[in-house]
């Protein structure tokens, strides 16, 4: 080989050069082959570094991917429309494929639809891909697609996107591969609400979810609500490659530090949504790495407005007040945190609004106002649990802070398992833990309009509700934005929702974990990790 500049190195050669270092080839062994070729030194060991990250990039088959959550229940379930936990995303992520998905940055990216146009945003027209099976061998049509929508408008169904799908006047297949949704009012958001959790597509008529069939990554094993469920590698999946695992298992660990010790001791290979206050002792760890994402996640405090003490408005402002939003910043999220202003919309959001500040940390205006509800110095039972990411620690703050101007917050610490079964959305003082949502549109939807399924405070407004419609066939985006803000400032003002931090998600894995990327829909890459992940063995 005559001496040569590294610029004409080909593709081959790079080949060449993986290949030889798969197969044990040191640096040493491969600069005396680069000398003998005539490439210099310098050249040489430049492209040995860049064949071995290239090689270090590229997915590996085979393994066993093991990893834990940290919340789990007894009605865990199978069924998409249902889901409602991490644990159920994860699994439904592996099993079922949406019409399209979110990738980083929030990039709109086609699944099982090959395009969804509209002309007037009303009239949606879904095209679908061709050659895909569900599990039991299949073929995936359009009847499929018509099954799974209106299943989210049946009463009976218990959808958690119920007054989401509302929006779907009419469903109907054109031919085997086409799709035809038509809205009761334009909405040039559909195809990114497409993209959630719950609008997984099952096969028409599936009653029993508990096999799992669907057209995803991976194939169900068993599955046991509330402890673990097992897949194998779907080997006729419709994306070139499939998955790379062979194998996945998940489960929960509900206890912070024995989910951070099964990471360390490579027990298992990713824990899940770990406290800052673990961040420490992984990051000493040998052999573990961390990955991080602010997407819009949030712990917030509840008060029922249709209930004692909550219907008290002043008891909820004075909260809003006496919430040390920097201290839970900077102590409780060991600075993994923004500081929120009480609305869900974050500020990696385009509409998020800026002009709405925090309530300032004041003692003073809060005793004022649980003075003005006639509640200065009576016992508030605070419902907390791990299972709300620090829930317990965010009110003891709160705690602290009231116990100095004379009002006493009795914090009552339940368990992880049944939390959200048994507390949430039913005490009347209680924490909340919601992932990130997409859109504005979903977000309220699912939590702040007069019949969102998860309205944690029981909030209603005409107004609202008026405003919501209205955003979201408005095409101008700019006047969109104005309405979104607005909103936000009403929820801010008057909802029963405390938010005084949007949290930043960290999740712990075994350092030969690879693939492991941020994404809008929350940690463990939006919860289809296992799709995407590889062992670098």
């Amino acid at each position: 080989m005559s001496r040569q500049d590294i610029t004409n190195w080909t593709a081959t050669d790079s080949a060449m050069v993986e290949d030889a270092i798969r197969r044990g080839a040191t640096r040493r062994d491969m600069l005396r082959m680069f000398l003998a070729g005539g490439v210099g030194i310098a050249a040489g060991g430049l492209l040995f570094d860049n064949a071995s990250s290239a090689l270090a990039a590229t997915p590996k088959k085979g393994g066993h991917f093991k990893a834990a959550g940290w919340s789990s229940s007894t009605s865990d379930t199978l069924d998409p429309a249902k889901a409602s936990l991490s644990t159920d995303y994860v699994r439904c992520c592996s099993l079922y494929n949406r019409l399209t998905f979110l990738s980083d940055g929030g990039k709109l990216n086609m699944e099982l639809a090959d395009s969804i146009d509209s002309s007037d945003a009303k009239v949606w027209t879904v095209k679908l891909k061709s050659g895909v099976t569900f599990h039991d061998g299949k073929s995936l049509t359009s009847s499929d697609v018509v099954f799974s929508l209106k299943r989210h408008l049946d009463k009976e169904t218990g959808s958690k996107v119920n007054a989401i799908a509302k929006q779907m006047e009419e469903i109907k297949a054109v031919d085997p591969l086409t799709v035809q949704i038509t809205l009761a009012a334009p909405n040039a958001d559909l195809p990114t609400i497409l993209a959630m959790h719950h609008f997984m597509i099952v096969q028409d008529g599936t009653t029993d979810f508990s096999k799992g069939i669907g057209t995803g990554a991976f194939k169900l094993e068993s599955f046991e609500p509330g402890v673990r469920s097992l897949m194998k590698r779907n080997e006729n999946y419709f994306k070139p490659g499939g998955a790379h695992v062979d194998s996945f298992e998940y489960f929960a660990i509900s206890d912070e530090m024995a989910r951070v010790n099964a990471v360390i001791s490579g027990d298992i290979h990713l824990g899940a949504s770990v406290k800052p206050q673990s961040m420490r002792l992984l990051e000493t760890a040998t052999g573990v790495d961390l990955v991080k994402s602010t997407s819009g996640n949030y712990t917030n405090l509840n008060f029922r407005m249709d209930m004692e003490p909550g219907s008290k408005f002043d008891l909820i402002e004075g909260v809003k007040y006496l919430f040390d939003r920097a201290l839970i910043q900077k102590s409780v999220m060991r600075g993994l945190a923004e500081i929120a202003n009480d609305q869900p919309i974050p500020p990696m959001n385009a509409y998020h609004n800026n002009e709405l500040k925090p309530r300032a940390f004041d003692p003073d205006k809060a005793k004022y106002h649980f003075e003005k509800a006639g509640l200065l110095g009576q016992k508030i039972p605070v419902v907390a649990s791990d299972a709300a990411t620090a829930s317990v620690e965010m009110a003891t703050v709160l705690q602290q802070a009231g116990s100095k101007i004379g009002m006493a917050f009795d914090i009552q610490r339940v368990p992880s398992d049944g939390y959200w079964s048994n507390y949430w959305l039913k005490s009347p003082v209680h924490f909340g833990n919601i992932n990130p949502r997409p859109t504005p549109d979903i977000l309220f939807s699912l939590l702040y309009t007069s019949n969102a399924p998860w309205n944690e405070s029981q909030y209603k407004s005409a107004k609202f509700d008026a405003m919501l419609l209205e955003a979201r066939g408005q095409l101008d985006e700019a006047k969109r934005k104005t309405i979104y803000g607005e909103m936000q400032g009403m929820i801010a003002n008057e909802a029963g929702t405390v938010i005084p931090v949007y949290l930043s998600n960290v999740d712990a894995k075994q350092s030969k974990l690879k693939g492991l990327e941020p994404n809008p829909l929350g940690g463990q890459m939006g919860y289809a990790m296992a799709e995407y992940v590889w062992i670098d063995a």
